[in-house]
């Protein structure tokens, strides 16, 4: 008798559809094959459905069993398919009705003992349940995670024998509710920062726009300390950010007992990482860090430490805001849309540049250690602050007067003002930054004055800009007015993009600064 269940395959944090068939024939007993491009972790489904049945006191058919994965070319990967198999295998053997799962789809991953485990994907495989009309069947663990899908059914067992129960109406399985959404935490206090006034200032201006940041100093200048209060600066994940970010993390199993935050993912992986770490790779194809910081934070710190493969790696989703891993049988596309912060030392001895306790191997220290970065990577680091040693004085002074609930107001009244730019230009608000401005929408809203246009053109034609470089500061521009409140964009505001706008991070070289120091405003 065949039967069949439906589940699915992932591709990314899209779910594909699977028809699990299951056939009973003659020939030899023990026999147990599974086909259609199955991974070693569903070939091994056969073992763990043999001893799941065993744990709930059921007999395997004494036939030849064969549980096809259809399409039959489309790779299967991961041990979500050992429930669909088994309940193809129990609808083969008249135990459950076969009509009765065909309304249904079905992952789960099976012990010995016939318990039903939680597995990861559980969110996109409930997302895609609904668009083919089809309830979900999942592990009770993940079942919170599954209601978050909107109108779909969800089932949500404990072990095996409860969905036979279930479907014999022994006993009836309630729908599990949404796991709880905790609200935006906000994170250590800016006002804990003592000094550093230049770099906050810069924090904010990149905070309010969605700008890529590098800090540069030496070691206990504040550097780590500051860019781990930057996401209590940013807004809350929106409704359709708070879903983006949750397929990512809900395909790569991070999602403990279906609950979701509204804070923005704040990922910062040791200098050791490789290139499959930071954009996804694997045997599996599973999110990287990029990935998993979407909508949110990638903090890099110590970046030259990094390898050079491993951050150049990072300057296609910088710009396109995805990660496609390109596999010999697959392309896995991965949404990468994350604002990178960066810090790193002037030198590998740490200090650098001049005064007391220099670097003496200066400038080669310095310009050897920092073309372990590549310009088109630097290129993309839309601000570059300096952040000189922390001093007793600075250490000595009272707590500023302004935390991180002054800067984030000023932030949020920021992009209140680039949402309703984006409403006004037929643009998706959540998607109407500054950050992601270009093409004629950059020139409508961040076209500058006459004054500050010649500004600009006299850095460019110092060649401290590239093309790259001239959006990047027009976009800095628009974010630090729209701070300032201001609806055109004037020369002050120009001058201070093109201060945070660098080639280089040496003393030596400053880009387009000297052009902009003229008119640069004090913080």
């Amino acid at each position: 008798m065949l039967a069949s269940v439906v589940t699915v395959a992932f591709d990314g944090v899209d779910a594909r559809r699977v028809d699990v068939q299951v056939q009973q024939l003659s020939g030899d007993q023990g026999f147990f094959n599974i086909v259609g491009l199955p991974d070693k972790a569903v070939a091994e489904s056969r073992e763990r459905v043999r001893g799941a049945f065993a744990g709930i006191g059921l007999a395997m058919p004494s036939r030849r069993i064969i549980a096809n994965l259809a399409p039959a070319d489309l790779p299967k990967e991961g041990s979500h398919f050992d429930l669909p198999i088994a309940l193809a295998l129990l609808a083969s053997m008249g135990v459950i009705a076969p009509d009765a799962l065909s309304d249904w789809a079905a992952l789960g991953e099976l012990g010995l003992d016939g318990r039903i485990a939680p597995v990861g994907g559980t969110l996109p495989a409930a997302v895609a349940a609904a668009a083919m009309g089809l309830g979900l069947i999942c592990p009770e663990a993940n079942g919170p995670e599954a209601a978050w899908a909107g109108e779909v059914s969800v089932l949500a067992p404990r072990s095996l024998i409860g969905v036979i129960n279930h479907f014999k109406g022994v006993q009836v399985l309630r729908a599990p509710e949404p796991g709880p959404v905790k609200a935006a935490t906000g994170g250590p206090d800016l006002r804990e920062v003592k000094g550093q006034e230049s770099a906050k200032r810069a924090l904010e201006v990149a905070a309010a726009g969605g700008h890529n940041l590098l800090f540069v100093g030496p070691p206990g200048s504040g550097k780590s300390m500051m860019a781990q209060r930057l996401p209590g600066l940013l807004p809350p994940l929106t409704p359709q950010e708070l879903l983006e970010t949750s397929m990512v993390w809900s395909v790569a199993g991070l999602i403990e007992r279906g609950g979701l935050t509204r804070d923005r993912p704040f990922r910062s992986p040791h200098h050791s990482a490789s290139m499959a770490a930071l954009t996804g790779g694997g045997h599996r194809a599973k999110p990287g860090e990029a990935s998993l910081a979407h909508n949110g934070v990638l903090f890099l710190d110590e970046l030259p430490e990094y390898s050079p493969q491993a951050l150049d790696s990072l300057r296609q989703p910088l710009e396109t805001g995805e990660i496609v891993v390109a596999r010999a049988n697959a392309h896995v596309r991965y949404p990468a849309r994350f604002q990178l912060i960066a810090a790193m030392n002037p030198c590998r001895c740490g200090v650098g540049g001049p005064g007391k306790g220099a670097c003496g191997k200066a400038p080669r220290c310095q310009r050897d250690y920092q073309n372990r970065i590549s310009g088109p990577l630097f290129d993309r680091i839309d601000l570059t602050v300096e952040t000189p040693p922390v001093t007793a004085a600075d250490m000595a002074l009272p707590p500023p007067a302004e935390g991180t609930a002054e800067a984030a107001a000023r932030v949020a009244a920021a992009r209140e003002a680039q949402a309703d730019r984006a409403r006004e230009h037929g643009l998706d608000p959540d998607q109407g930054i500054n950050a992601r401005a270009s093409g004629e929408t950059l020139d409508r809203i961040g076209a500058p004055d006459e004054s500050g246009r010649a500004l600009l053109m006299r850095a460019a034609e110092a060649g401290g800009l590239t093309a790259r470089g001239w959006t990047r500061t027009l976009r800095l521009a628009r974010t630090i007015a729209d701070l300032e409140g201001s609806t055109p964009v004037l020369r002050r505001h120009i001058a201070e993009a093109l201060v945070y706008r660098r080639t280089t991070v040496g003393p030596q070289e400053a880009g387009a600064a000297p052009v902009a120091a003229e008119t640069a405003p004090a913080w």
